[in-house]
């Protein structure tokens, strides 16, 4: 009994140093966004009484009974003056889960709410439920939409690895009791779906993700758009590709919505991941766009290549060289803090402002295609440079 509660008192102590950790900014910075030296969600920010039986007679080993694996994905939202994750987080069992942790500050001290989120599940029930995007809609409800994966019915006998998407939605106006919907219905299989904040001539809006099949995008040709007449039995008749891929590009492979865009005075501000395959694999961006206020379909900007990629540490993990992000939050006094994941592992911040990712969405140069387009682009800044310096010696 006595080394039983030694091991659990070492226990508690050990993870309260580390949920109490205070976090700093990476040292190197780019001028667009500063990094924080410490991941703020790992597997073992997992609460103890999840993972542990802490009774001595029926656990006398003081044993791990439930693993916890990662930490990932999280939806975010600001809540009653608390940074709030909705939080993807996956057992060792390969099943995901939704549980909510909290921060007073959004950047450290992040800790879970005492159990996980109980979703509802449909006639059909979900085999594995992932990345929840959170959307504090204008109609006065939250909703949280989400990846629901089913096996594929009409795989062969023997193939357990066939699967089907969907995008499941829930909604809720005090982040606890949690209301089902029906899955939302188009004509191919969907992932990544994200809901608009705003009606849109008086319809839900969703971006989507249309693709072939589970893993395959096929002849989707990127993030989509479609409107829903009734969000309770949500289906899109129509979608409309809003954001392309590209041969060549960081999102020649596929490319998806994050969060919802936030709104700005020149324009809805997105943050989208691409996906390219090279020899080590997938490697999952990020990068921004911007799209018209009147017309969120309409492009106006989209810097060339990635806005943030996996760097050192964040590029080992269960799915190696990823990064991912399904939640942001703006503050209001414009500081943005962009959630993360690295390599489906663990959750990172990473902080900003509005006017720092409207200077560069605006004033970045796009992509050319080409290498020498590439080349021209360089060229006219070292011009550019060159003519500010001799300016600078004449004065």
């Amino acid at each position: 009994m006595n080394e039983f509660n030694k091991s659990l008192s070492n226990l508690k102590a050990t993870q309260e140093k580390l949920l109490t950790t205070k976090n700093k900014k990476a040292t190197s910075g780019n001028g667009i966004y500063d990094r924080y030296a410490n991941p703020i969600l790992t597997a073992a920010h997992a609460p103890i009484e999840w993972r542990y039986d802490l009774n001595p007679e029926t656990n006398p080993y003081l044993m791990e009974r439930i693993g916890i694996n990662a930490t990932l994905n999280s939806g975010a939202i600001k809540w009653n003056g608390k940074y709030i994750l909705v939080v993807r987080v996956e057992g060792n069992d390969r099943k995901s889960f939704f549980a909510i942790a909290e921060s007073p500050n959004g950047i450290d001290n992040f800790r879970f709410w005492d159990e996980p989120a109980t979703l509802p599940e449909t006639e059909e029930p979900d085999t594995n439920v992932y990345d929840m995007r959170l959307t504090a809609h204008e109609d006065g409800w939250i909703y949280g939409v989400f990846c629901s994966e089913r096996k594929d019915p009409n795989a062969p006998e023997g193939d357990l690895s066939a699967a089907v998407a969907s995008a499941g939605i829930v909604r809720t106006k005090d982040l606890l009791t949690w209301e089902r919907l029906p899955d939302l219905k188009s004509k191919s299989q969907q992932r990544n779906v994200v809901l608009h904040p705003e009606f849109v001539d008086g319809k839900y809006a969703f971006y989507t993700r249309p693709q072939d099949g589970f893993i395959d995008t096929g002849s989707g040709g990127g993030i989509g758009w479609g409107l829903v007449d009734d969000i309770t039995n949500a289906i899109v008749k129509e979608e409309k590709i809003i954001n392309y891929r590209y041969y060549h590009t960081i999102k020649e492979l596929k490319n998806g919505e994050g969060p919802h865009p936030i709104k700005t005075e020149k324009g809805w501000l997105h943050l989208a991941h691409g996906v390219r395959n090279c020899a080590a694999g997938l490697r999952y961006v990020l990068y921004l766009y911007l799209t018209d206020l009147q017309d969120p379909t309409k492009l106006i900007a989209e810097p060339a290549g990635y806005f943030m990629a996996p760097q050192d540490e964040e590029r080992i993990g269960d799915v190696s060289n990823v990064l991912f992000s399904s939640g942001w939050i703006a503050d209001k006094d414009g500081t943005v803090f962009i959630y993360y994941a690295s390599s489906d592992t663990r959750m990172h911040v990473a902080t900003s402002t509005i006017d720092k990712l409207l200077d560069y969405c605006l004033k970045s140069p796009a992509d050319g295609y080409r290498s020498a387009a590439s080349v021209e682009t360089i060229k006219q800044m070292v011009a550019k440079n060159k003519e500010l310096s001799k300016q600078s010696v004449q004065l």
